[in-house]
């Protein structure tokens, strides 16, 4: 990745992330970035695009912080539930990128939502992967279950409430037999 892009997409990442993708303008990520506006342009067609590059990255930074938890199974859904827990209550977190990009892009057939689709379907298909490992017994519904905990859990982390995130876990992993 050159420079410029990455210095795009970095800048894109923070303002995007803490302030929403149609508050923040491309003249205003070209001027943090400190790039021309034609190099903008040579790295990306549209903002768009830029805004699937941003979930895109952000997408392969989850998978690969919550696939790299240890355990098998049982102890490896507790394990990323647990660190999403604490990313949920730490500072600056303001909610899931994925459904904060979803809020503003309602179109289901927009690019943007494909990425926020296709991370959705990698979580579940993770929680399933690991139940499936553990013997249980009902695996789709319960790995949907897991991924609604999940959306949850960023929901109320966003929204600061720390307590709502402890307890939701806790209890969604024992009422699922998870825990």
């Amino acid at each position: 990745m050159s420079e410029a892009r990455e210095r795009l997409l970095d800048t894109a990442t923070r303002l995007f992330y803490n302030e929403g993708v149609h508050t923040v303008g491309i003249d205003r990520i070209i001027a943090e970035a400190g790039i021309a506006k034609a190099t903008f342009y040579r790295h990306f067609k549209t903002k768009d695009d830029l805004v699937v590059a941003y979930l895109t990255s952000e997408y392969a930074r989850q998978r690969a912080l919550l696939e790299a938890i240890p355990g098998d199974g049982v102890d490896s859904i507790t394990g990323i539930f647990e660190r999403l827990g604490e990313l949920s209550c730490g500072p600056g977190f303001r909610g899931c990128p994925f459904l904060n990009a979803a809020v503003e892009f309602p179109n289901p057939e927009h690019a943007v939502r494909r990425v926020v689709d296709d991370y959705r379907a990698w979580f579940r298909d993770l929680m399933a992967e690991r139940l499936r490992t553990a013997g249980h017994r009902e695996v789709e519904i319960t790995a949907r279950a897991l991924l609604l905990t999940r959306d949850g859990v960023a929901m109320s982390g966003g929204l600061g409430d720390d307590e709502t995130v402890r307890v939701g876990i806790r209890t969604a992993l024992s009422h699922l037999a998870v825990r």
